[in-house]
C-alpha cells in the first residue's frame, strides 16, 4: 500500500506535457507480391494540448525508417584505361529505406543539437564503420551511398510535404517503391518547436512476401534443385499449353 502511494505522488509530480502528438497510418501492413508497383502510405495525425498553444510556430517531421543492412561502397578510379574498384568504406548499418517528411526545410525547423539526438537527417540515421585507413574524405562515401540510394526512390527527401492546418492537423503521404525489402519499417513522428523535439510518436509497418512469394523465395534458396525442376517443368508445361492452344485456334 505504501509503495502504491510513493508511486502515485511521483506520477503526480511529474509535469504534463503542454503538446502532444497523436498519429495513424492508413496500412500498417504491406504485402510483396509478384506484381507489387508500390504502396502509398498516408500518415495523419493531430496535437493534443493541455494549455494554450505557443507563440512560436510548430513544425511536423516525419520519418519512415527500413531494416538496416549493412553496406560497402566502393570508389571507381581509372586505371590504364579501365575503370577499377580502388577504394572502399563499409557501412555498419544503412536504412534500406528511409524517408523524411517535413512542414519545412528540415536544417530551418530542427537544431543540429536535436538531429543528433534523434538521429532524424538522412546522413545521421547512417550508422558509419570505424574504418582502418586513414582517409582525407570518409563522407565522401556516404554521400555517394545516400545519392545512388536516393535515385533508386530508396531515400527521400520530402521538405514541405506535410500540410500542418491551424498547428493541430496534419499529414502528408510517403510512397514505398517497388523495390522495398521486407521486415519491420518504423514510422516516427516529431513535433518541432524552436528548433526542439517537444513530442514523438512512433509506430510500425510490416512489410513481408506473400505466401505463394515466400515459398518460391525459400525454395530458391534452400533447395535450388528442386527450385531449377520446378521452373523447368513450368516453362515446359505453359509452352505446351501455348502451343496447343495455338493450334486449336487455327483449326
Amino acid at each position: 500500500m505504501r509503495v502504491l502511494l510513493v508511486l502515485m505522488l511521483c506520477l503526480a509530480a511529474l509535469p504534463l506535457r503542454a503538446e502532444e502528438v497523436i498519429a495513424g497510418l492508413s496500412q500498417n501492413r504491406v504485402s510483396l507480391t509478384v506484381n507489387f508497383e508500390g504502396s502509398d502510405i498516408l500518415i495523419y495525425g493531430a496535437v493534443r494540448r493541455e494549455t494554450a498553444p505557443a507563440e512560436t510556430e510548430l513544425d511536423v517531421i516525419v520519418a519512415i525508417e527500413g531494416p538496416p543492412q549493412p553496406a560497402v561502397i566502393w570508389r571507381k578510379a581509372r586505371r590504364a584505361g579501365i575503370w577499377v574498384n580502388t577504394d572502399a568504406q563499409e557501412v555498419r548499418a544503412a536504412p534500406s529505406f528511409y524517408a523524411v517528411a517535413t512542414t519545412r526545410p528540415l536544417g530551418d525547423i530542427l537544431s543540429p543539437e536535436a538531429d543528433l539526438t534523434h538521429r532524424i537527417s538522412t546522413r545521421l540515421a547512417i550508422f558509419e564503420a570505424r574504418s582502418t585507413v586513414d582517409r582525407d574524405d570518409p563522407a565522401a562515401f556516404t554521400e555517394a551511398l545516400i545519392r545512388i540510394r536516393e535515385n533508386e526512390g530508396l531515400y527521400q527527401s520530402r521538405d514541405g510535404d506535410v500540410t500542418l492546418e491551424q498547428d493541430t492537423l496534419f499529414n502528408t503521404r510517403i510512397l514505398l517503391p517497388k523495390n522495398i525489402v521486407e521486415g519491420t519499417y518504423s514510422a516516427r513522428i516529431f513535433l518541432v518547436r524552436d528548433g526542439d523535439v517537444i513530442d514523438e510518436f512512433e509506430t510500425f509497418i510490416d512489410v513481408r512476401k506473400a505466401v505463394l512469394e515466400r515459398w518460391l523465395t525459400n525454395l530458391a534458396y534452400d533447395q535450388p534443385f528442386l527450385y531449377g525442376l520446378l521452373a523447368l517443368f513450368l516453362a515446359v508445361f505453359f509452352g505446351w499449353g501455348a502451343s496447343a492452344a495455338f493450334r486449336l485456334v487455327r483449326s
